[in-house]
């Protein structure tokens, strides 16, 4: 009895790292600003046939509506109350999209933004997506409702000014929003109280925004109040999912390592130490990619969020610099992406953008500030084209082949180790995952033309960058594997996308 009591204390302890996909999908797709609907349609058409575990949407609950500049992205970062209630839908939407979405095995986590409310200059009045009144000037927010007393004036009412100075980082206002007192228990179970009702609706997790500004004992506080996972789509004692933005490049007073204890961390380190190796900056090559991950001075494997790029740094916000790669820098990007998907390191997540004009002044962009694409400020519909790209100015990388089908190619490899390692010394790599993958990249200005051990069993193999196993052939390149388990693979430095990627189910 006792050994089986241990066993549940672990698994308790264990369980907020467990993003509580379904057996053997291992990749989840953030889809920034969608709306519920599109999201509903997307789980049952194309990430569940796909593969997909499940999708980070956009901040749920009701938010400010700003006009100055016309409903810019980072609104959805304004709370003005728990409704939940923005321009992606309403509660009955938002509803029918978890239920759908969990019926086909596609999870949904929340973009919970539980550290402060609105910007301290936020004014007075009824402009958010619920109608709700407000008045931040006076830090009154009825619809919670929040008052002066739930706030951190007391401590700081300024902006922090010093990110090495833990306590300003966590008790100022971050870019001018109000501070919540999360040390007090009524704002903690004010926020309890949303994140159980989306739990009980059927959400599987949350990302904390703005993890880093909040005390990691708060943060644990507050989690301590969460129900466990809705048991129509999850087994009896499930806890929610739970990854913190923690923006940790080293050189600040507030470490990663801190919130470990609460769930995993996004390692942002991660696409930016990538984005400068393929691009080949500061003499980086893919060659020093051999001890990738923890060996880089990541976080461990089992607490860390990967990803190549994210809703703020593809704008040149939050962390990574120019070195971060976007769907901008197509060819660049699949590389970086395949390689993060054929990696064992970390839980990955795939980002899945919108286009908008850029206009670069002083090598800032100014237009970072766009929101979705909208006709006079109502979020555009996902529109799927013939060649199954997205329409209305969605890019939807997720469903470009090469990342749809690196995301097949994970979860293929699922559990197998890190193996077959060869290199030139320069920018042409490959490796493989035990008997179950093999991914070759060339990022070389030259063409690779080289014969490897592959792992895999003999036989012919579909590369799934150039193409797709269909009908039992190819659309792409076909790969031989010999009964010794090597292959010969060329790749020239022109090809559109310079890595070729074969696994167990694209055998023919």
């Amino acid at each position: 009895m006792k050994f089986f009591l241990l066993l549940s204390l672990i698994g308790f302890c264990w369980a907020q790292y467990d993003p509580q996909t379904q057996y053997g999908r291992t990749a989840i797709v953030h889809l920034f600003e969608w709306r519920w609907v599109d999201i509903a349609k997307e789980c049952e058409r194309y990430l569940a046939p796909k593969g997909f575990g499940g999708v980070q949407v956009s901040p749920p609950n009701e938010n400010i509506v700003v006009y100055n500049p016309s409903r810019p992205w980072w609104e959805r970062y304004q709370p003005i109350s728990y409704k939940i209630c923005t321009r992606s839908g309403n509660e009955d939407e938002f509803r029918d999209m978890v239920t759908r979405c969990n019926n086909v095995g596609v999870r949904i986590y929340v973009d919970a933004v539980i550290n402060h409310m609105c910007g301290a200059g936020g004014g007075a009045g009824t402009s958010s997506t619920c109608g709700s009144y407000y008045n931040a000037n006076n830090r009154d927010f009825p619809s919670v409702p929040y008052s002066g007393w739930d706030f951190n004036d007391g401590k700081c009412n300024g902006e922090i000014s010093n990110y090495n100075d833990a306590n300003q980082v966590r008790n100022c206002r971050l870019s001018g929003l109000l501070d919540l007192a999360l040390e007090k228990d009524y704002v903690r179970s004010k926020v309890a109280e949303y994140m159980n009702r989306l739990i009980d609706i059927g959400v599987a997790g949350f990302r904390l925004d703005a993890a880093k500004h909040m005390w990691p004992g708060d943060i644990k506080a507050v989690l301590d109040k969460l129900h466990n996972l809705n048991t129509k789509w999850f087994s009896q004692g499930s806890r929610p999912f739970i990854f913190q933005e923690v923006i940790d490049l080293g050189g600040e007073a507030i470490k990663s390592s801190e919130y470990f204890g609460n769930g995993r961390v996004t390692e942002f380190k991660y696409g930016a130490k990538l984005g400068t190796v393929i691009r080949k900056w500061n003499g980086e090559k893919m060659a020093y990619l051999k001890n990738w991950g923890e060996g880089w001075g990541f976080v461990p494997s089992d607490r860390a969020l990967v990803f190549v790029d994210n809703h703020d740094n593809q704008r040149g916000h939050g962390a990574g610099g120019a070195s971060i790669l976007t769907f901008w820098d197509a060819r660049m990007y699949k590389m970086a992406v395949g390689f993060m998907l054929a990696h064992p390191y970390g839980f990955t997540r795939v980002m899945s953008s919108y286009r908008w004009a850029r206009n670069f002044q002083n090598g800032k962009d100014v237009n970072d500030w766009i929101g979705p694409p909208n006709n006079n400020g109502v979020t555009k519909e996902v529109t799927i084209n013939p060649d199954t790209t997205c329409g209305n100015d969605w890019v939807c990388e997720h469903r470009w082949r090469q990342i749809r089908n690196m995301v097949a190619f994970r979860n293929v490899v699922s559990g197998q180790p890190f193996s077959n390692w060869w290199d030139n010394g320069s920018n042409q790599v490959a490796f493989g995952r035990g008997n179950r993958g093999f991914i070759v990249f060339n990022n070389d200005d030259w063409s690779l033309s080289t014969t490897l051990q592959t792992g895999l069993p003999a036989g012919t193999y579909c590369d799934v960058i150039s193409g797709d196993k269909v009908d039992g052939n190819c659309t792409g390149i076909k790969v031989n594997v010999g009964n010794d388990g090597n292959a010969h693979f060329s790749i020239s430095n022109s090809a559109e996308d310079p890595f070729i990627a074969i696994h167990a189910e694209s055998k023919l």
